[in-house]
């Protein structure tokens, strides 16, 4: 059986980075959620659901990690807007541990779990519907090879809450995600607001010990940090486009310096390619929308080198700044294939490739999912392409270009076509229209069950794509922490 092994790794960081809270004490808690799989990865899925609620709906401590909760201090940008009042506002750093598997930090972060200094006068607390959204979101982005948290845990916590945007009262419910780091672009924000240089240098060496200890010998260590992020959160982007995904709020706070997608609100899938599609109602400029989200974690990462310029100087930020354009045109044709099961070939026909199938999209409004299952294997896939719902959309002249191109790809050793999830006519998506009919029964009679089979579908999908049980596959900038951070003394 899997060793759980704590960590406590965030406290050596010290107190000028997080407050010591207490969680709030819920009138009851009901375990809806549970992921088994990440539960017996980390050793612990032996606990009961008795001891799992104590953990993840009380937030008793886990053992050996941290022994009081941490909500994280941070600033950031909020659709270009700068705002120095942020921080974990309904949630807050409940544990670590590493990983068995890679020896990885883990952290265990919580989403409506509380008031905490930072919540500005917000109740700090979840929707039953916003964690359940949260669930399927990274179930789903998992299968479609994003690199996401996990929801580990989600409880209903028996409060009725008044939202806006729902009818009121609603459920509560408290998530517990797991991910690598909550470290934001935020968290240099604000050191680099306060002047803090002291502690954004303690933050630089904290970062490259724990997530990437292969740049610790790096003789300008800020710079060689940003181009470690720079690669990850290029490489996130392209792996949104093509999962058709859209995040719906990318403000700097919500950008993590590993490149793994979390804190999902607003968020949407595309039902056929649009540029301009946004995700969140209040998004009035399109802003983060679809097409404009590489531009948006540019320009983010952008925010990450001003903050690093106390440590470095311009000469030396800005060559891995300008790597994120030269690593996302050559991601995106890699996500494209791989979610298409064809081996690559060279950068310029595999671009030229995706500029195909975008502009055969963006004419013909096929369903983005649609697209990708019915042409799994490439060539090999046709029959299966012309038994679609979508066939008609084939047999047009737009497509002409594409199928000649498909002729010249091989299908990868993985394509996986004699798996069950192919048989489909189409494929598990997760339009706005499904999630709220997986919502509709449990709103209405409490009725689990489309949403339970959902995720059973959902793992499914993920076998039928090979999607192998990690948290991130294959990262260009990453290698196995120490785990041990100690603070320098004395800084030139």
């Amino acid at each position: 059986m899997t060793q759980f092994t704590p960590s406590k790794a965030h406290e050596a960081l010290g107190p000028a980075f997080f407050d010591p809270v207490d969680p709030a004490d819920f009138p009851r808690t009901v375990l809806r959620h549970r992921d088994q799989r990440w539960a017996d990865r980390i050793g612990l899925g032996a606990l009961d659901d008795a001891q799992w609620l104590a953990h993840f709906g009380r937030f008793t401590a886990l053992p050996g990690s941290l022994q009081r909760p941490l909500a994280l201090r941070y600033h950031g940008h909020q659709f270009r807007s700068y705002n120095p009042e942020l921080g974990d506002g309904r949630g807050f750093l409940f544990g670590q541990c590493v990983d068995p598997v890679d020896g990885r930090l883990l952290d265990f972060g919580t989403k409506g779990s509380g008031k905490t200094p930072w919540s500005r006068g917000g109740d700090g607390r979840l929707t039953l519907k916003g964690g359940v959204r949260e669930v399927l979101a990274t179930e789903m982005l998992e299968a479609l090879g994003v690199y996401t948290s996990k929801s580990l845990s989600l409880v209903e916590t028996g409060e009725g809450l008044y939202r806006g945007d729902e009818p009121s009262p609603t459920r509560s419910a408290v998530l517990t995600r797991l991910s690598h780091s909550h470290i934001r672009i935020g968290t240099f924000q604000r050191l680099a607001y306060l002047e803090d240089t002291d502690n954004l240098a303690r933050l630089v060496d904290y970062s490259i010990a724990s997530y990437y200890p292969h740049l610790a010998d790096s003789q300008d260590r800020a710079a060689a940090l940003l181009g470690a992020v720079v690669a990850n959160v290029a490489r996130l982007g392209a792996q949104w486009i093509a999962a058709g995904f859209v995040h719906g709020v990318l403000n700097t706070d919500n950008i993590n310096i590993t490149g793994e997608s979390f804190d999902y609100g607003p968020w949407r899938f595309v039902p056929h390619y649009d540029p301009e599609f946004t995700a969140a109602y209040f998004d009035e400029t399109g802003l983060y929308a679809f097409g404009r989200q590489p531009d948006t974690l540019a320009w983010n990462l952008t925010r990450l080198a001003e903050c690093l310029l106390p440590l470095s100087s311009i000469e030396a930020l800005e060559p891995p700044l300008n790597t994120v354009w030269p690593v996302f045109r050559e991601e995106l044709p890699r996500q494209i294939l791989r979610r298409l099961g064809l081996e690559p070939r060279d950068i310029e026909r595999d671009s030229a490739f995706v500029t195909a199938i975008f502009g055969f999209l963006s004419a013909t409004r096929t369903p983005y999912e649609q697209f990708f299952f019915d042409w799994r294997g490439g060539a090999i896939g046709s029959e299966r392409a012309a038994a679609s719902p979508a066939s008609e959309y084939y047999m047009s002249d737009a497509f002409r270009p594409v199928a000649d191109l498909l002729e010249g790809y091989d299908a990868s050793k993985d394509v996986n076509l004699d798996h069950a999830y192919f048989a489909r006519k189409a494929p598990l998506t997760m339009l706005i229209d499904d999630v709220e009919a997986i919502w509709a029964p449990i709103a209405e009679h409490d009725d689990w069950s489309r949403f339970h089979r959902t995720l059973d579908e959902i793992a499914q999908m993920r076998d039928a794509y090979g999607i192998r049980p990690r948290l991130q596959e294959d990262m260009p900038c990453q290698s196995t922490p120490s785990m041990i951070y100690r603070p320098a003394s004395i800084r030139q």
